[in-house]
């Protein structure tokens, strides 16, 4: 015969027992914070500055051209990130890109996440913890300065 609590009630819910409680959580980052997880808002922010300034330059040097925008995008986030690890954008916001060991991504990691960000589909999935996979792919992470 099955016990009750074995099964549990539809009324109790599914098991939660192994889901975090927090963006971050699971790789040791704290819940809010410098230090925390960078949320949807401020990364919104980060990228239309970027965009903003790659489509401001591209105007006054290529007259607008959207293959010269997305070129001069990509640039600024390889350079910038990989070596500082932030854009001017992610400045602004008050987010940085780490790694997850620490320390700044370095310019393989910036040219690799830059890449997959001007694809797009890889920026907007992402999981439990809000890494798309263009940060799991190099294994950094965005937070909180």
């Amino acid at each position: 015969m099955v016990d009750r609590k074995d099964i549990g009630s539809w009324l109790s819910g599914p098991d939660t027992s192994g889901i975090s409680k927090y963006p971050g959580e699971r790789l040791g980052l704290p819940e809010s914070g410098p230090g925390s997880i960078a949320r949807a808002g401020r990364r919104l922010v980060a990228i239309i500055i970027d965009w903003g300034i790659a489509l401001l330059i591209s105007n006054f040097a290529f007259a607008g051209d959207s293959w010269a925008t997305l070129g001069i995008f990509a640039a600024e986030q390889v350079l910038l990130v990989g070596t500082l690890g932030y854009s001017i954008g992610h400045r602004v916001a008050g987010i940085h890109v780490v790694r997850l060991g620490g320390g700044t991504p370095g310019p393989v990691a910036g040219l690799v996440r830059a890449l997959l960000l001007c694809l797009v589909i890889p920026a907007v999935i992402f999981d439990p913890d809000q890494r798309g996979l263009h940060d799991k792919a190099m294994n950094t992470v965005l937070i909180r300065m």
